[in-house]
C-alpha cells in the first residue's frame, strides 16, 4: 500500500507553505492514501488548539482549519518532540490526537516500502 509522509515546518513564519502542506496531505487524504503527518519547527504549532485563527487565511486557498480537521479525522498528526520541547511546548498544549515522537518515527515512516516524503 502507498502511503504519503509529509512534513511541515512552517506555521506563523510562512502560512502559505503550511497551507500547502496540509492542503497536499488532505488531497493525498481524500484520494485513499495513507497519510501521516509530520510537525516540526514552526510547524509545531498546527497541532496546537485555535492556532489557525491566529494565521493569515491564504488567498485561494482551503481554510487551514478545515485542512487540519480531515487530517486528524483520517491521517495521523505526529509532533516533533524536541522540536516542542524547545518552544515551551509540552502533550497539553496539542490538539487530541496529536502524537509527539522524536525523528525516528519519522524516518521510519518515511522509508517504509511504498512511502513516498514530502516536506513543506
Amino acid at each position: 500500500m502507498s502511503s504519503l509522509v509529509v512534513k511541515i515546518t512552517h506555521a506563523h513564519d510562512d502560512p502559505e507553505r503550511a497551507n500547502l502542506g496540509c492542503n497536499v496531505a488532505s488531497v493525498a487524504l481524500a484520494s485513499g492514501v495513507e497519510v501521516d503527518v509530520f510537525l516540526a519547527v514552526e510547524g509545531v504549532h498546527l497541532a496546537r488548539p485555535g492556532v489557525t485563527a491566529e494565521l493569515e487565511q491564504v488567498a485561494e486557498a482551503p481554510p487551514l482549519e478545515d485542512l487540519l480537521e480531515a487530517l486528524y479525522a483520517g491521517g495521523t498528526v505526529t509532533v516533533c518532540t524536541p522540536c516542542a520541547l524547545r518552544r515551551g511546548l509540552g502533550e497539553g498544549d496539542f490538539r487530541a490526537g496529536t502524537q509527539l515522537a522524536g525523528s525516528a518515527l519519522f524516518v521510519e515512516r518515511a522509508t517504509a516500502a511504498g512511502a513516498t516524503a514530502l516536506v513543506y
